[in-house]
């Protein structure tokens, strides 16, 4: 029995995390972003699959996923801690590394091109200190190996219900365990356990004292997810366009525009995915109409 259950747990996760494959092309340079990314980096992923249509109805907004970007095999000084790499994960020394959350793997090691064919997005912690960075990265490589915690995640959604009108035995058992001990948590947990370990700011609440000002305190880690890092006013957005700003401007006027562009530039061109709903749309409107009468 114990076999069927694990058979059907696993078959349960691989539908929740499939991702079919892109139908469109994506609106950046992945080989500049590559290759321009730092140690540091929060990586935001726009997922495909269930789990993470799920999560962007949750948080409204695009990111369902984030990572940390810890740089190359052979970047990394500390001998312990690239033998920690090393046994988790065979690559070759020259291999991006970033680590993360992932559903029924927990906190692992894995490679940045593995996310080549999706929706990308750099968040860079703004003048943080080199050894303040080394510390960040250092706690995260440390918490390769701890799960994914599926129950936090649920409570996560349940604690962003309406309240009002739900009733209250449904309430988030966020942060509690029967024994009282802190659970491991999901993708965002991890980086912003990592960056508050140094007290580096994401989203902090400010309060009022009458002794000294305005303080902040920090956010509980568990309550953060990916859109989090995009918003905060302490990592700067980082993008990487097909074609770069940064040339000779006006660099727009030099985009390949299709002729069918130039003739429609007041209406646009619709994607084979906007022309579908366009046609389901007038057929539904469509079907609303009263037959004509004599």
């Amino acid at each position: 029995m114990r076999w069927m259950y694990h058979g059907l747990r696993n078959s349960f996760f691989n539908w929740l995390v499939f991702e079919p494959p892109v139908k469109e092309s994506l609106p950046y340079d992945f080989n500049r972003l590559k290759y321009e990314i730092r140690p540091g980096d929060v990586l935001l992923v726009e997922g495909r699959s269930r789990v993470s249509s799920v999560i962007r109805v949750v948080t409204q907004s695009p990111w369902t996923h984030a990572a940390l970007y810890i740089g190359r095999l052979s970047d990394i000084e500390n001998e312990e801690l690239h033998d920690l790499i090393a046994s988790k994960l065979e690559v070759k020394p020259s291999a991006r590394l970033i680590i993360e959350d992932i559903l029924d793997k927990g906190t692992v090691i894995s490679i940045l091109n593995d996310y080549q064919h999706h929706h990308l997005r750099i968040c860079r912690p703004i003048g943080i200190a080199p050894s303040d960075l080394q510390t960040v990265l250092e706690f995260a490589i440390r918490s390769v190996g701890q799960p994914y915690n599926v129950r936090h995640l649920l409570d996560l959604f349940r604690f962003m219900l309406p309240w009002s009108i739900l009733p209250k035995r449904w309430g988030s058992s966020l942060f509690r365990t029967p024994q009282g001990t802190p659970e491991s948590g999901i993708c965002s947990t991890l980086i912003a356990k990592a960056f508050s370990y140094v007290q580096f700011p994401i989203l902090p609440f400010m309060q009022m004292t009458e002794e000294h000002g305005v303080e902040l305190v920090q956010r509980n880690p568990y309550l953060f997810t990916p859109k989090d890092f995009d918003y905060s006013p302490y990592f700067a957005i980082i993008k990487y366009p097909l074609f770069s700003p940064e040339e000779p401007l006006p660099y727009y006027r030099r985009l390949p525009w299709s002729e069918q562009s130039a003739w429609h530039h007041d209406k646009g061109i619709l994607t084979p995915h906007e022309k579908k709903e366009k046609t389901a749309d007038k057929k539904v409107s469509n079907d609303h109409i009263p037959p004509e009468t004599d």
